[in-house]
């Protein structure tokens, strides 16, 4: 039967021997390090279903009290960031095609005459819907925007129905498949877990078989070790980017 106090004993010392291993290793012990920042920066930077500072431009038919206040609104919100105000209807083309920006909102004309006389009139939005979840979540808050807009300027009671209809142009996306986003979004995550963990497998596995060693007493700088181990390893993420793409175009028609 194991003793108690002698089984703690033993663990205890296997877990400072581990400590010290991992603290000389500073190889895995960076790894460890970097690969949850990098998972970090790519998820927080990739993800993102709140919109923020959109690029926005809009295309009025029209100069009067309700499209300045709804230029006024759109300058005013966090949600959009308004770029420039186009002033035809090639120019407006012209920036969403170039990818200036992400959305445009055109005012038609007779909009402020239709909204007095109750006639629900149509607000246009095309929208570069190839992230769909962060571009149906700034329809919905330009939505608010512009009813809040016209609330302030007294053409929508506070608690009345909004009188207006938001007709989208969804760009590029239409049906809004979530898979062409997050598909080619994978691949730098996949590559960069992959690259890592098997780069620092390699230089491990040098360290456990004692030929690190004999590298270093060769005539060969450090830098050119780490090189000679690292360009293979890009190679095969080449291969494997190949590979992902082409079975995202298979798979899921990205």
């Amino acid at each position: 039967m194991i003793g108690l106090p002698g089984f703690a004993r033993r663990v205890s010392a296997m877990v400072r021997k581990e400590f010290i291993q991992l603290r000389r290793d500073r190889v895995t012990f960076a790894t460890m390090i970097m690969i949850p920042l990098l998972q970090l920066v790519l998820f927080g930077y990739a993800i993102n279903t709140t919109p923020r500072h959109l690029p926005t431009a809009v295309f009025s038919h029209e100069n009067n009290e309700v499209t300045r206040a709804i230029l006024a609104a759109l300058r005013n919100t966090a949600f959009f960031e308004f770029t420039r105000e186009a002033k035809s209807e090639a120019e407006a083309e012209h920036m969403v095609r170039g990818g200036e920006v992400l959305f445009l909102v055109e005012i038609p004309a007779g909009f402020e005459r239709a909204l007095r006389r109750g006639e629900d009139p149509q607000l246009l939005v095309a929208a570069d819907a190839t992230d769909p979840v962060a571009a149906g979540n700034a329809l919905g808050a330009l939505a608010g925007i512009v009813g809040t807009a016209l609330k302030q300027i007294r053409y929508v009671d506070a608690a009345g129905a909004m009188p207006f209809e938001i007709v989208q142009h969804r760009r590029y996306n239409p049906a809004g498949t979530s898979q062409l986003n997050i598909v080619p979004g994978l691949l730098g995550t996949i590559l960069t877990m992959t690259m890592l963990i098997f780069t620092a497998l390699s230089v491990t596995r040098e360290v456990e078989r004692g030929t690190l060693e004999s590298l270093l007493s060769m005539p060969i700088h450090p830098v050119e070790i780490m090189l000679g181990k690292i360009i293979p390893y890009v190679l095969v993420g080449v291969l494997q980017a190949v590979l992902i793409l082409g079975a995202g175009v298979v798979l899921f028609g990205v």
